[in-house]
């Protein structure tokens, strides 16, 4: 029945990779199911048969679409079935559309749908490695334009090694999780998290992973050559020639002045105007031609900024390297628990910063074993920002990778849950935009953190770097702006400490990267960094506060037996509702025994505590204890000499001399001081009074007899009694 049914065979990272072909999805232009280990995916991709009315891009949308079944689970919720993607599907599906996009010819305009549906997972061999890989599959196959292929591979660093793809046993030893994409030639997309590695460790592992691309394209391209389709013909986007030269000759010094400022608002302005003045120009002799006299504008401004900058010149007047002007703020916000805002240039990011019990931490409904985040960060940016007049709207797929990228940047600096037991949330508001707000939001909610008096291990700040190329000419630019960033080829931001980098994330429009590019970049990105925290951020605020906001809840943290969890909880969450809503406090318990109570003033959380530490009371044997007499019997009374713990102390014990009646010594009320001696063959806690009394007083030394008077004897003389005998009358 499948004819054209073929698998494809490697080996990556010791374990099997098959590539099939030709036996499901065949409806698409080009399909293939990817097996890595137990990881499945299926992978299409689809393009429409012309481009829609008045599209002006490359409408090409990555969907990595997850299903619980694939992990053996049920989805949560009242449906019980996927809804919206999770953030880490969104995330995958931006880390896989990066470096498929600049291998799309530049004027193709038909609808392309990329879809990676997972079906199994395996933990150990990466799901969005798989996809990543079946997508350059499924379009090298098919006949949708594309220069592919590409491939993708994981790196970590683990005890000192770099390892591909590593188990998800060694991620968790790992100091890096790295993701790289490239071509044969070059490398065309970076993705980083990590625990303050050097450049050289991060470059090294770059080049590692490439090295692996490369036998990996190389296998995918024998693929496309044995079994792939011959690419379709589409209309490329056409110039007016003629009306290019014509506007370019009539205003090219006036698109030279409108773009030669450092103020965004300025620069539309003016653009805005000139537009206006070249439709009042050609509307005559071009009617109908705004769209084109728009592109053609278009490309003149961007011909203007390249040759510029590749000159070293850049619109705003800096240098290459220079950082435009910055300033940073904290406490700015009175009742949240940390704030800060950071400017670098037109672009401004407010970070507030929340602390909250860990019953707060975000709950995760996901393929992989992570069920709940401590840490959340959130990133929003309002029409007003750049100076659109837009409804607010839900986050979009770019609001969800700005907010994970700062998250990961921040997450190896925080401290551990032993060190400081919250949940924490940063939210980035976007107020003013221009150009790399997503290192702006690193830098302020590094600030925000150390306001909220969370004592992280070190600051961290973000910087972004561009890229202009023509040919071999190149040249790498620090903090790019909108325009430089609208016209340039990358947009390579690193955020990290004083250490080493945290985060890492490179878009790219252009077919790829050298060695030298990469290594250029991460130094001068150092440099940067390395300023802004040292002249910028830690001016502002040196260190984290030495306590936390009076308005944050106050953390206490206990150990208890686990064994005693469920003394603690009680029948239902009786008893921990019961605590909480008397101390007004949350109470966390996990599975190891740690407590975690959250409370207004420390005074709420310690009186948790105690109710806790009655519940839980084990009395020591020997141990001295006052209670009340609760109930008196005939053998005994009986105390309570800690919370909800109660003995009996016998008749016998209750006192050192015998005792007759039990109320002869105490009654019920009486406050008395008892030992604890154990517990009997049935588990009833036994009390001594006798052995808690205090010792009695010694008796006093007899007095030494003369040695003179013990020589005699003396016996006290007995009364005269008369003899008995017969009675006489």
């Amino acid at each position: 029945m499948f004819e054209s049914y073929r698998e494809f065979h490697y080996t990556l990272a010791g374990r099997p990779l098959i590539i099939e072909t030709g036996k499901m999805a065949g409806l698409a232009n080009g399909s293939c199911l990817v097996r890595y280990g137990d990881t499945v995916i299926l992978a299409t991709a689809t393009a429409s048969e012309k481009p829609r009315d008045g599209v002006d891009f490359l409408p090409l949308s990555v969907d990595f679409d997850e299903r619980q079944y694939a992990a053996g689970k049920i989805p949560g919720g009242y449906f019980r079935r996927e809804g919206r993607p999770t953030e880490k599907a969104i995330i995958t599906s931006r880390l896989i559309d990066r470096p498929l996009r600049p291998l799309f010819p530049k004027d193709l305009r038909n609808d392309v749908a990329i879809n990676l549906l997972v079906l199994s997972v395996d933990l150990d061999n990466s799901p969005e490695i798989a996809a990543m890989l079946g997508a350059s599959v499924a379009l090298s196959i098919s006949d949708i334009p594309w220069n592919g292929p590409i491939a993708g591979v994981f790196v970590g660093l683990v005890d000192g090694e770099y390892v591909l793809n590593p188990t998800a046993a060694q991620r968790e030893r790992s100091r890096l999780e790295l993701t790289v994409a490239g071509t044969k030639e070059k490398v065309i997309m970076i993705e980083a998290g990590a625990k303050e590695v050097s450049n050289e460790e991060m470059y090294n592992a770059i080049m590692f992973a490439q090295e692996e691309n490369k036998k990996l394209c190389e296998f995918i391209a024998n693929i496309q050559a044995e079994i792939g389709k011959p690419k379709f013909e589409y209309t490329p986007e056409e110039i007016n020639q003629e009306l290019y030269e014509k506007i370019k000759e009539f205003c090219i010094e006036d698109v030279k002045a409108a773009l030669d400022t450092d103020d965004k608002n300025v620069r539309d302005e003016a653009m805005q105007a000139l537009t206006e003045k070249v439709y009042a120009q050609f509307d005559e002799e071009y009617p109908d031609s705004h769209a084109m006299m728009d592109l053609i504008l278009y490309y003149l401004q961007k011909a203007v900024v390249r040759e510029w900058l590749l000159e070293g010149k850049r619109v705003d007047g800096r240098a290459l390297d220079e950082i435009r002007p910055m300033a940073a703020e904290v406490g700015l916000l009175p009742r949240v628990h940390g704030s800060a805002m950071f400017t670098r240039g037109q672009t401004q990011v407010i970070t507030a910063a929340t602390l909250g019990s860990l019953a707060e931490a975000q709950e995760l409904d996901g393929l992989d074993e992570e069920e709940t985040k401590r840490y959340m960060h959130h990133y929003n940016m309002p029409g007003f920002a750049t100076g659109e007049a837009r409804p607010s709207r839900s986050p979009g797929r770019r609001e969800v990778g700005h907010g994970a990228l700062a998250e990961r940047a921040l997450v190896p600096v925080l401290p551990s849950l032993e060190e400081f037991p919250y949940a924490i949330r940063c939210v980035s508001e976007v107020i003013s935009s221009n150009g790399s707000t997503s290192q702006a939001s690193v830098c302020a909610s590094t600030l925000a953190l150390m306001d909220a008096g969370v004592p992280i291990k070190a600051p961290v700040a973000g910087i972004s770097c561009g890229l202009i190329s023509e040919g071999d000419r190149w040249m790498t630019l620090v903090d790019i702006q909108g325009v430089e960033d609208f016209f340039g080829d990358m947009d390579f931001k690193v955020a990290g400490t004083h250490k080493g980098i945290t985060a890492i994330q490179m878009d790219l429009k252009i077919d790829g990267l050298t060695p030298e590019i990469i290594w250029d970049a991460l130094e001068k990105t150092k440099k940067a960094r390395e300023y802004i925290i040292d002249e910028i951020m830690l001016k502002a605020l040196a260190a984290p506060r030495p306590e936390v906001s009076k308005y944050a809840p106050k953390m206490i943290s206990m150990k208890i037996d686990p064994e005693k969890i469920g003394d603690v909880i009680g029948p239902k969450g009786k008893i921990i509702q019961k605590i909480q809503n008397e101390t007004n406090s949350k109470i966390d318990i996990e599975e190891d025994g740690s407590v975690f109570i959250a409370a207004v003033n420390p005074e709420s959380g310690e009186k948790a505590k105690r109710m806790i530490e009655e519940i839980i009371f084990e009395p020591e044997v020997g141990s001295i204890y006052t209670g009340k007499v609760t109930r008196i019997i005939p053998i005994g009374a009986f105390v309570e000499f800690a919370p909800g713990k109660k003995g009996m102390v016998h008749i016998s014990n209750l006192d050192r001399r015998r005792v007759r009646k039990v109320e002869d010594i105490c009654k019920v009320g009486d406050i008395i001081t008892v030992k604890y001696i154990g517990v009997d063959e049935k588990g009833r806690m036994n009390l001594s009074r006798k052995d808690a009394l205090p010792p009695e007083p010694e008796a006093p030394a007899q007095a030494k007899v003369p040695a003179s008077a013990s020589q005699k004897s003396y016996r006290p003389r007995r009364p005269f009694r008369k003899p008995r005998g017969p009675s006489h009358e």
